[in-house]
C-alpha cells in the first residue's frame, strides 16, 4: 500500500500471482497422485480434517475347480455306513492334519493336601522311617489315652474336646496282662513314678472314641515291638486323619490330618529330638523358619511345641508337638529301661497353608474350596 500516492493511498500488487500449494497438494490427492507429497504434509492436512484416509479392499473372484451352484458340507468322519454303502466315493471330505493335537480328556486333579501328603511320605522313606498302618479312625479310650499314661480325668477326654461312638460304645478286646499294668502305673505308679493315684475305671477305657491323635497306632506299634525277644531300634511314622471336638476358626478343623514320626533306640535325647525336627522341617519341607516352646503332655517329658512363620498371617503358627516318651508310658508295654523314645507330631493342613500361601483353612478344606484352585495349583515340590 502507497500512502503518499497522488490522490490517496493506493494499493498495489507485490507478486504476478499467488500459488496455493495447499490446494495444489489436496487436487494431486484427490486424483491420487501421491508423489512428491510428504508423510508430514499428509499428518498436518489430517489434522487440519481436510483429508481423511480410507481403505478399499477388492476381490477379484474366478471359478474355480470345485466351483458348484449347490451348497455341500464336506464329511468329517468315515463312518462304517458310507464304506458298506459306497456312498464314500461320492462324498466330499475334511483335509485331515495329522500334525493336530487332540482335546485333552478330562482328567481328576490332586488336591494340594494330597500334593504335599506324598511329599511328606517320600521325605520320611528317604529316612529311612517304616509306615505304620492307620486304618483304624475309631479307637478305644485305652489305646487314645490310658496307653499314653493320660489320665481318665483329663480334660482332654471329656466331650467337649473328643467324639464319643454311640455304636459299638464299647471295645472287649484288649492285652489283658497288659491292660493290668497300665491299670497299676495309673493307679499306684511304679518305676520310680507315683502315677496319678486314683481309681482307674475299665469302663471308661473301653469307650470307643474317634481317634484324637494318631499316637493311638505308635502306642499299639510300640507295644508290637516290646513284645520281640530282643529289641532292635526302629523309625516309624504316619500320615492319616484324626478328629477332635474343636471350636472352627482359619487355622483349626474338627477333622484334620496329623503326621507323626518317631524313633525307639537306646540313649536318646531331647538333642537328638530337636536335631532331627530341625533337618524334617528345613531339608525335607523347605521351612527354615521354626521355633520350638516347653509344653505339657500327658506322655512326654520333657516336651516341646513347635511353630512355624506364616508369612500370609504374618505371625507364629503352631506346626506341631514334640517331646520323649515317659517311662510309665514304656516300661509297662514291655520295652528295656535303657530305650528312650522321641516322636513328633503335625498337622499336614498348616504347613500345606504355608507352602500354598492360604490363610484360612476353610479355603482349603471344606465346602468353600474353589475347585478352580485346585485344578491350577502347581505340583508340590519341596525344597532339599
Amino acid at each position: 500500500m502507497d500512502k503518499k500516492a497522488a490522490g490517496g493511498p493506493r494499493v498495489c500488487r507485490k507478486i504476478d500471482s499467488i500459488e496455493d500449494i495447499v490446494q495444489q497438494c489436496l487436487n494431486r490427492l484427490q486424483t491420487l497422485q501421491l508423489d512428491g507429497i510428504t508423510d508430514q504434509q499428509k499428518a498436518e492436512y489430517k489434522k487440519r480434517k481436510l483429508i481423511a484416509e480410507v481403505k478399499i479392499n477388492k476381490f477379484y473372484i474366478t471359478k474355480g475347480s470345485n466351483f458348484s451352484l449347490s451348497l455341500s458340507k464336506p464329511e468329517a468322519d468315515l463312518t462304517a455306513d458310507m464304506i458298506s454303502s459306497g456312498a464314500w466315493k461320492q462324498k466330499t471330505f475334511k483335509p485331515y492334519n495329522f500334525e493336530a493335537r487332540g482335546i485333552l480328556p478330562a482328567s481328576g486333579h490332586l488336591h494340594p493336601l494330597l500334593k504335599v501328603r506324598s511329599q511328606f511320605r517320600q521325605s520320611f522313606l528317604q529316612m529311612g522311617f517304616t509306615e505304620m498302618p492307620t486304618n483304624n479312625f475309631i479307637e478305644s479310650s485305652f489305646w487314645n489315652f490310658d496307653a499314653l499314661f493320660q489320665p481318665q480325668q483329663h480334660p482332654a477326654r471329656d466331650a467337649h474336646d473328643t467324639f464319643f461312638v454311640s455304636d459299638p460304645q464299647y471295645a472287649h478286646e484288649f492285652p489283658m496282662d497288659y491292660l493290668e499294668r497300665v491299670k497299676e502305673i495309673h493307679s499306684h505308679g511304679g518305676h520310680g513314678s507315683q502315677g496319678y493315684k486314683y481309681d482307674w475305671k475299665l469302663e471308661e477305657a473301653k469307650k470307643n472314641i474317634l481317634r484324637t491323635h494318631t499316637t493311638a497306632v505308635s502306642a499299639r506299634m510300640l507295644y508290637k515291638l516290646a513284645q520281640q525277644e530282643e529289641f532292635t531300634p526302629k523309625k516309624y511314622f504316619s500320615i492319616d486323619r484324626v478328629f477332635r471336638n474343636e471350636t472352627l476358626d482359619a487355622t483349626h478343623l474338627a477333622e484334620f490330618h496329623q503326621v507323626e514320626g518317631l524313633v525307639a533306640d537306646y540313649g536318646l535325647t531331647l538333642g537328638d529330638l530337636m536335631g532331627l525336627i530341625n533337618e524334617f522341617f528345613k531339608s525335607s519341607l523347605g521351612i527354615d523358619k521354626i521355633r520350638f516352646k516347653p509344653a505339657y503332655n500327658p506322655y512326654t517329658e520333657p516336651s516341646m511345641e513347635v511353630f512355624s512363620y506364616h508369612e500370609g498371617l504374618k505371625k507364629w503358627v503352631e506346626v506341631g508337638n514334640s517331646g520323649v516318651f515317659r517311662p510309665e508310658m514304656l516300661l509297662p508295654m514291655g520295652l528295656p529301661e535303657d530305650v528312650q523314645v522321641i516322636a513328633w507330631g503335625l498337622s499336614l493342613e498348616r504347613p500345606t497353608m504355608i507352602k500354598y500361601g492360604i490363610d484360612n483353612i476353610r479355603e482349603l478344606v471344606g465346602p468353600k474350596v474353589n475347585l478352580q484352585t485346585v485344578y491350577d495349583n502347581p505340583i508340590c515340590r519341596l525344597e532339599k
